[in-house]
């Protein structure tokens, strides 16, 4: 068994051959020294890379760590400083998180197999940020105060819970159509900046950390000098609504528009 894999975090651009420099000093996951792999001499397409330890990328110890949040932050946050590192430099096809090959060669392998596709979708992403763009549907009021007795002697209790109830689920009607409104408004403004957009699934669960149920969550493509005007003109989305928030992340390495390569991974590679 080899005592290290290479980790791979990113294709990037590095025409003028000055990126393996601007990089130095740069660790990533195990807190390794971050190469670029490339596919020939002179290749102006790289792979960045760092060694890291076999024993916890093969297949029984990874699918072990990937249940360990700790761990995996710790690599989340060492695979995303790597690929930020490189994004304010040049244009990045950013890697799935936990991608293993089982040496450098390996890694030049696939890099010369896929370089024509590389090459032409930094092109495309060259001078393009994304942003993401998420609508919640906070908890109305209602459902969260308390409830209380009625004034009205002639009111039956029951009949104030089911006043109440009735209150509450038009908020919550409300809120959804004024969701779907900033949906719009969202989707409206976005075609004056974005070339391109990728709907992902609404968190939920351990991953929703918003104000509310998230609705919308969107990636989109936009030429960097469109950048801040395409945030100011999405944040007014909400403008006049009640019971919705939007929120806009970013700007981003592309990671949604990457499109990963085909890989062949080393055992437990996560592709």
């Amino acid at each position: 068994m080899n005592e290290s894999v290479s980790y791979a975090y990113a294709v990037a651009w590095d025409d003028d051959g000055s990126l393996e420099e601007a990089l130095s000093g740069l660790l990533g996951v195990a807190d390794a020294p971050v190469h670029l792999v490339r596919a020939g001499a002179s290749g102006d397409v790289v792979v960045a890379v760092s060694p890291v330890p076999e024993r916890d990328f093969e297949e029984g110890a990874l699918r072990a760590h990937l249940e360990d949040l700790d761990w995996l932050e710790l690599v989340a946050r060492a695979h995303h400083r790597v690929i930020e590192a490189l994004a304010t430099r040049t244009t990045v096809l950013p890697l799935r998180l936990a991608t293993v090959y089982l040496d450098d060669e390996r890694v030049r392998l696939m890099l010369e197999a896929r370089w024509e596709a590389f090459a032409d979708r930094l092109s495309r992403l060259a001078a393009h940020v994304e942003w993401g763009v998420k609508i919640y549907v906070e908890a109305p009021a209602a459902a969260e105060t308390p409830a209380q007795p009625s004034a009205d002697p002639d009111v039956s209790p029951g009949r104030a819970y089911l006043s109440r109830r009735k209150a509450q689920r038009h908020a919550r009607e409300d809120a959804y159509r004024d969701a779907e409104q900033a949906a719009r408004r969202v989707a409206d403004a976005a075609r004056d900046y974005a070339v391109d957009r990728l709907q992902h699934r609404p968190q939920q669960g351990e991953l929703a950390h918003g104000p509310g149920e998230n609705v919308i969550n969107d990636a989109y493509l936009v030429p960097q000098q469109h950048a801040e005007s395409f945030r100011t003109e999405i944040l007014r989305a909400a403008e006049g609504l009640t019971g919705v928030h939007v929120e806009v992340t970013g700007p981003w390495a592309p990671y949604s528009f990457a499109t990963p390569a085909e890989t062949e991974p080393a055992r437990g590679a996560a592709p």
